[in-house]
C-alpha cells in the first residue's frame, strides 16, 4: 500500500489514541489510583497493544478507506480490527507474562478503542459534510454587503450564519466609524466607510446590499440608498428596528426592500396604551368608510384593543368584504359586523344606530380626490358635508360616547372643493359638540403614503410603464405620513377630544414631490432623467404649491402627546350655519353647481375657488 501524508497523519492519531485509551482504561479500572507495579511494565503494555492494534488496523484495511465517506461498513471493520487485536493481545500477554494486563482493563480498552478510533474516523466525515454544506450554502446564497457595524448589523450577521435556510451570506461590512474599520463582526471583515460602498461592492463581488442602521436619520438613509442604487444591486433594509435591536431580536424575516417611507424617516408613534384602551376596550365601535385606506387601518388597529364589537360600515361591498375577511383571519375571536350603507342615507343610518347602538364612532367616509371633487362639487357636498351631518347628529341623538372626524390639512385656507367641504364638516362637528354630551373632535393631517388615489401608486405605475413620471410643479411640496402612523395618532387623539377640538398631527418636514419622484425612480433601480424621464404637467384645479395645517387665526396648543397639537377653537354661529346648510342643500338638490360654489365661498371666507369656478360665478352674476 502506498502511504501518503493523510495515511501517516491517521496512523499517528491512532497510535496516540491507543496509548491514551490504554492509560485511561487503567485509570478507570483502579478509580484513579493505579498500583506502582503496573507502571514498571508500562513500556511493555505500550509496545504490545500498539503493535497488535496497528497491525490489525492495517490488515482490515482501515488505512485504505476514504474516511470522509465513512458509514456502517467502516464501523464494522473497526469493531473487527479492535476485537481481533484484543484477542491476540490477551493470548500473547498470557503466554509471555501470565496475564500481566487485567482482563477488566482489556475489556474497558476494547470498548474505548472502538469509540475513540471510530469517533476519529467519523469526525472526519462530519467535518467534511459540515464544510461541504457550508460551501454549498455560501455558493447558493447571495453575497451580501452589510451597511452598519452596529448592534443591528451584528445581530443580522449572526442570524444569517446560524440560519441553515438563509439565502444570503455576509461577506463584508462598511461603517462610518473609522475605529471599526479593519475589525471583524462575527468573522465578517469591516472593510471601509459607507462612502466607499460602491468600491467595496465591486471588490467583494456582492449580489445584494443590506442597510442595517435603524438609528440613521432619513437624510443619511437617502444618501446610502442613492449610493447603493449606483451599483444596480438589490438594496434591502432593517426598518425601525431600534427597539428590537436593543432586545437582541433581529430576524431575517424583518429584512425587506427599501420603501419610500424609509426615506421619510419619521419617528415611530408611541401610543399611551392605557389611555387608548380605556375608551375602546369593551366598546361597540362603528367605523364609517371602513373599506378605505384609512378606514381599514382603523379597523386593524382598533381590533387590537378588544372592542365588544366592530361595526364595519361602507358603501362598497367588495372593500367591506375584504377587510371583514382579513379581520376574521387576524382576530378570529373578534365580533365583527359588516354593514353596507351610505352615510348620505339618513334613514338607513338611523336604522343602524337603533339596531347596533354604537358607543364609539370614527367617521372616515369621505370623497377626497381633489380634481374629481373639483368637477363634481355637489357630490362632494352630499358626502363630505351632509354625510358628516347625518352621522354626527345621530351620534348626538343616540348618546355615543366619543366621535372622531377624520379631516385634512386641505381644509385650511382651502383652494379646492374637497378641502372646503371638509372644513364645513369640521364646523358641523364643532357646532353639535357645543351642546352635546358626546365627546366630539376632528383630526386634521396631510397626505398618507399608499392611500388610494395618492401620488405614490401613480408614480409606481408610471415607472412600471417606462415613464415619464408626471409632476405638477417642480416646487410642489406636501406633508406625508404612513397610514399606520396617521391612524395611531387619530386613535390617540380620540382619547383627548371633549368639545369639538380640532387636533393637528405633527406631519414632520414637508417633502418636495419632485424629490419623492426621484427617490421612487432610484428605488426601482433606475436613474432619473436617464432611464425614466420626469415631466411637468402644471398645477391642477384646486391644488396649491404648499399645504398648511392651520389658519393664522387658529394657532395651536400642545397636548399631552408630543406628536399631537390642538387648535384654538373658532366660534361657529349655529344659527348662521344651519341657515347656510339649508340653502346649500337646496342648490345641491337641483344640481346648481355654481350656486353650490357660491354658498361654500360664503360659508368659508378663506376658500379660494379655482379659476374655472370664478369664471362661472362671474358669468352667472352677469347673466342675472
Amino acid at each position: 500500500m502506498k502511504v501518503n501524508k493523510k495515511h501517516l497523519i491517521m496512523l499517528f492519531i491512532d497510535i496516540f489514541l491507543i496509548n491514551l485509551t490504554m492509560w485511561f482504561s487503567f485509570f478507570l479500572r483502579f478509580e484513579g489510583r493505579i498500583p506502582l507495579h503496573y507502571g514498571s511494565k508500562w513500556l511493555y503494555y505500550v509496545v504490545l497493544v500498539t503493535f497488535f492494534r496497528i497491525g490489525c488496523f492495517y490488515y482490515f484495511g482501515l488505512y485504505k478507506s476514504l474516511w470522509s465517506y465513512s458509514s456502517l461498513p467502516e464501523l464494522i471493520q473497526i469493531i473487527k480490527a479492535v476485537t481481533v487485536s484484543s484477542v491476540l493481545i490477551t493470548f500473547v500477554d498470557r503466554i509471555m507474562l501470565e496475564a500481566a494486563i487485567p482482563r477488566s482493563v482489556l475489556f474497558i480498552s476494547w470498548v474505548l478503542h472502538i469509540i475513540t478510533i471510530g469517533g476519529a474516523r467519523f469526525a472526519i466525515r462530519i467535518r467534511r459534510e459540515v464544510l461541504t454544506s457550508l460551501e454549498v450554502t455560501r455558493s447558493m446564497s447571495k453575497r451580501v454587503l452589510i451597511v452598519g457595524a452596529g448592534q443591528a448589523g451584528a445581530l443580522i450577521i449572526k442570524e444569517m450564519m446560524q440560519n441553515s435556510n438563509a439565502t444570503h451570506w455576509p461577506v463584508a461590512v462598511v461603517d462610518d466609524d473609522y475605529n471599526k474599520i479593519n475589525q471583524q463582526l462575527h468573522g465578517v471583515p469591516v472593510v471601509g466607510t459607507v462612502n466607499e460602498l460602491v468600491r467595496v461592492a465591486n471588490t467583494y463581488r456582492v449580489d445584494a446590499i443590506l442597510i442595517a442602521i435603524p438609528s440613521a436619520p432619513k437624510s443619511r438613509v437617502r444618501e446610502i440608498v442613492a449610493q447603493a442604487k449606483e451599483t444596480g444591486l438589490t438594496v434591502s433594509i432593517l426598518p425601525g428596528l431600534m427597539e428590537m435591536a436593543r432586545e437582541g431580536s433581529v430576524t431575517l424575516d424583518q429584512v425587506r426592500e427599501v420603501r419610500i417611507e424609509d426615506l421619510l424617516g419619521r419617528k415611530p408613534v408611541r401610543l399611551h396604551i392605557e389611555e387608548v384602551a380605556g375608551y375602546l376596550k369593551g366598546e361597540r365601535v362603528l367605523i364609517t368608510g371602513a373599506g378605505g385606506s384609512i378606514g381599514s387601518e382603523l379597523c386593524r388597529q382598533v381590533a387590537k384593543f378588544e372592542p365588544e364589537v366592530l361595526l364595519l360600515l361602507g358603501r362598497g361591498e367588495n372593500s367591506i368584504y375584504e377587510i371583514d375577511q382579513e379581520l376574521r383571519i387576524i382576530f378570529p375571536t373578534l365580533k365583527r359586523i359588516p354593514i353596507i350603507a351610505d352615510v348620505r342615507d339618513y334613514a338607513r343610518l338611523e336604522q343602524i344606530f337603533k339596531e347596533f347602538r354604537p358607543t364609539v364612532l370614527f367617521h372616515a367616509a369621505a370623497h377626497k380626490h381633489v380634481p374629481l371633487m373639483e368637477a363634481a362639487p355637489d357630490e362632494a357636498v352630499k358626502n363630505n358635508i351632509f354625510g358628516t351631518k347625518n352621522v354626527a347628529e345621530l351620534a348626538d341623538e343616540y348618546g355615543i360616547k366619543r366621535f372622531v372626524l377624520i379631516s385634512t390639512d386641505k381644509a385650511v385656507n382651502p383652494t379646492s372643493v374637497m378641502g372646503t367641504t371638509k372644513r364645513v364638516a369640521e364646523m358641523i362637528v364643532q357646532q353639535i359638540a357645543a351642546k352635546s354630551k358626546t365627546k366630539f373632535c376632528a383630526v386634521r393631517f396631510g397626505n398618507v403614503l399608499g392611500s388610494r388615489g395618492s401620488v405614490i401608486p401613480l408614480f409606481q405605475q408610471q415607472i412600471a410603464r417606462g415613464g415619464p413620471v408626471t409632476v405638477t410643479h417642480p416646487e410642489m411640496v406636501r406633508f406625508f405620513m404612513t397610514i399606520p402612523e396617521a391612524v395611531s395618532l387619530v386613535i390617540q387623539a380620540g382619547a383627548m377630544g371633549e368639545r369639538g377640538e380640532i387636533f393637528i398631527l405633527d406631519m414632520g418636514e414637508p417633502v418636495k414631490i419632485m424629490d419623492l419622484a426621484n427617490d421612487l425612480i432610484r428605488l426601482s433601480g433606475l436613474v432619473p432623467g436617464k432611464d425614466i424621464q420626469v415631466s411637468y404637467t402644471g398645477i391642477r384645479p384646486g391644488e396649491k404649491l404648499y399645504e398648511e395645517i392651520l389658519t393664522a387665526e387658529e394657532g395651536t396648543n400642545a397636548t399631552r402627546h408630543e406628536r399631537i397639537y390642538v387648535s384654538k377653537p373658532n366660534g361657529v354661529n349655529p344659527e348662521r350655519l344651519q341657515e347656510d346648510l339649508i340653502y346649500l342643500e337646496k342648490w345641491v338638490s337641483v344640481a346648481d353647481r355654481v350656486k353650490v360654489i357660491e354658498k361654500l365661498y360664503q360659508m368659508v371666507p378663506k376658500y379660494t375657488p379655482s379659476k374655472r369656478w370664478i369664471e362661472e360665478m362671474t358669468a352667472a352674476g352677469k347673466h342675472e
